[in-house]
């Protein structure tokens, strides 16, 4: 395996271990510490809010201190960081040392975006394709999470559900520091006496196309955590028939000694999950050869059409319609990737990536109220057309876009 590839292999393994971390507390707090500590599952998940809160507010001082001092070193700190502070929450005794725990987890997660992202979109060519691949192992650790923390526990305890993976963690860091030892050095030096970029495109459209990327991150963040944390409910809500034929079948068959709807309503909603993550290799294919526009404006016409025609629909057709939408927002996810790797100069990279996150996981926040005033209220219908509004907003946004990407600067650092 030649260096290159052994590089984006450790970003790779870097954007899974990113979302993993993130989640095992989610796991660890209804498998274990609900019953260990008499506590309630409502009341252990705001110790996790200031983790999530780091995650989010971190992301642009992150992306300074790679722009500033070294990307390949942040990268460092990032695994060893992250993983000794997962160990250190490990062996937390109460829920305020959890949450302190979560909160420097959060920290130090807050780094991989800005900084793995800004080296993916630097050093390779097809760009589209290489954040459309990174973006698939992030997917990879968000369906993990639950999986591997829950075996921990099983094999264990929950506090070994941190230290493992933290474990993991700072050794791939040791790794990553031996095998980029000569590029941290030589990125340090080049910070040094790197000389100032020419802008090569007008500021004015600059502005205006950065203007978009951050508005179409923030709505797109909304449709994404509102499809993604909602779609286990509408299933739930809505495919009773499917899950409960489909589980009688499983029992027919003898696969399993107990199959129950909840179980097939999970499984549904996992197989959406697993197929419509794919559809980042296609869009990633799309943006390379296309660029950004058209296919921003094909995947918010996706979403628009798709979320408009779920309301009021059924079994089949609603898990049709379903997956459609889920295409569509699993599709999304790297093109405002993409068009930062474009628009940004090389000097800069990282701390636009860190303003993109920011801006993108305030969004994730707000959804989650958003879902549950008009779910209470009014039910998943308005949401889908809350959801086919903001698409449709995408859209005219999107259509704003010049057909060429500007270039910031002819710095690729």
């Amino acid at each position: 395996m030649n260096r290159d590839r052994t590089h984006f292999l450790f970003l790779n393994v870097g954007h899974f271990l990113d979302h993993l971390f993130t989640l095992i507390f989610a796991t660890v707090a209804a498998l274990a510490l609900s019953r260990e500590w008499d506590l309630g599952y409502g009341e252990l998940l705001k110790h996790a809010t200031p983790g999530f809160f780091a995650f989010g507010v971190f992301s642009y001082p992150a992306g300074w201190l790679a722009d500033k001092w070294s990307r390949e070193g942040m990268m460092v700190v990032f695994f060893a960081g992250i993983g000794l502070a997962a160990v250190a929450t490990g062996f937390a005794q109460t829920p305020l040392q959890v949450g302190v725990g979560l909160f420097v987890i959060g920290m130090f997660a807050a780094i991989y975006h800005p900084v793995g992202l800004a080296m993916v979109t630097a050093k390779w060519k097809n760009t589209g394709m290489r954040l459309a691949v990174n973006g698939v192992w992030g997917n990879l650790g968000v369906a993990s999470a639950a999986l591997i923390t829950g075996y921990l526990i099983d094999h264990g305890g929950w506090r070994i559900a941190f230290i493992v993976p933290g474990v993991f963690s700072v050794a791939v860091g040791i790794a990553y520091a031996l095998a980029r030892r000569a590029e941290i050095s030589a990125e340090g030096s080049a910070k040094v006496t790197a000389a100032g970029s020419t802008a090569s495109a007008d500021k004015g459209l600059l502005m205006r196309v950065a203007l978009i990327v951050f508005m179409t991150a923030a709505v797109s963040s909304i449709i994404f955590q509102a499809t993604t944390f909602a779609l286990p409910k509408i299933f739930d809500e809505r495919l009773q028939g499917i899950a409960s034929s489909a589980a009688a079948w499983v029992q027919a068959q003898g696969l399993s000694g107990k199959t129950d709807v909840a179980t097939m309503v999970g499984a549904l909603a996992f197989a959406v999950f697993a197929i419509a993550s794919l559809a980042q290799l296609v869009v990633g294919s799309l943006l390379d050869k296309y660029g950004a526009r058209p296919v921003f404006m094909g995947a918010a016409s996706v979403q628009l059409v798709f979320f408009a025609l779920m309301a009021g629909s059924q079994e089949l057709w609603a898990l049709v319609l379903a997956l459609g939408f889920m295409l569509g927002a699993f599709g999304q996810i790297p093109i405002n990737d993409f068009m930062i790797g474009k628009m940004a100069s090389g000097a800069a990279r990282a701390r636009v990536y860190g303003i993109r996150y920011v801006v993108s996981f305030t969004a994730l926040a707000a959804a989650l109220p958003l879902i549950s005033i008009i779910y209470e209220r009014w039910g998943f219908d308005t949401l889908f057309y809350v959801l086919s509004a903001s698409a449709a907003v995408i859209l005219v946004l999107v259509s704003g876009l010049p057909r060429k990407m500007p270039i910031a600067s002819a710095a690729t650092a």
